[in-house]
C-alpha cells in the first residue's frame, strides 16, 4: 500500500475557464447569475455576480460550490428532514439548493462550481456549462 495519493489541483487557469463558460450561458438566457468555484479545500478561486444578480445570492452560490466540493455530490438532493440540521451544525455554510456541483476529474473531487440568482433549473443549467469546459471532468 503507498503512503501517498493522486492529487489533482484546479488551478486559477481552470477556475477560470469554467467561470467564462459559465458567465457566457448565463448572459445566453439572459439571466444574471451570481457564480462560485472553489478549489477542493473550499478555497474561493473565482466568483463573479453579474449585473442584475441578486445580492443575497452572493452567499448562497459560495455555500453551494462549498458545499457540493465538500460532500462530493450535487447539492439539493438532501432529504428534507435533515436539511436544517445539516445547515445548524454548519453554522449555514452548507446548503441543500440545487446548482452546487463537484468538479470531479478522474474520479477525484478537485473543487466545486454553484451557481445562484434565477430558479434552481436555471442555475444548475449554468452551473453545468461551467462544468462541461473540462473535458475530463465528470458530468451530472
Amino acid at each position: 500500500m503507498s503512503d501517498t495519493a493522486k492529487h489533482l489541483r484546479l488551478t486559477y487557469d481552470g477556475a477560470m475557464k469554467m467561470m467564462h463558460a459559465a458567465v457566457e450561458k448565463a448572459q445566453e438566457m439572459g439571466k444574471p447569475q451570481c457564480i462560485a468555484i472553489v478549489d477542493d479545500g473550499g478555497n474561493l478561486l473565482a466568483f463573479v455576480r453579474m449585473d442584475g444578480a441578486k445580492i443575497l445570492s452572493i452567499d448562497s452560490s459560495i455555500r453551494k460550490a462549498l458545499t457540493a466540493a465538500s460532500n462530493r455530490v450535487p447539492t439539493g438532493g438532501v432529504p428534507t428532514e435533515i436539511e436544517y440540521r445539516l445547515a445548524h451544525v454548519t453554522s449555514g455554510r452548507l446548503v441543500n439548493l440545487k446548482a452546487g456541483l463537484p468538479i470531479i476529474v478522474d474520479g477525484i473531487t478537485i473543487g466545486g462550481i454553484g451557481v445562484g440568482s434565477q430558479t434552481g433549473e436555471e442555475d444548475l443549467e449554468v452551473a453545468k456549462a461551467g462544468l462541461a469546459v473540462l473535458s475530463a471532468a465528470e458530468q451530472f
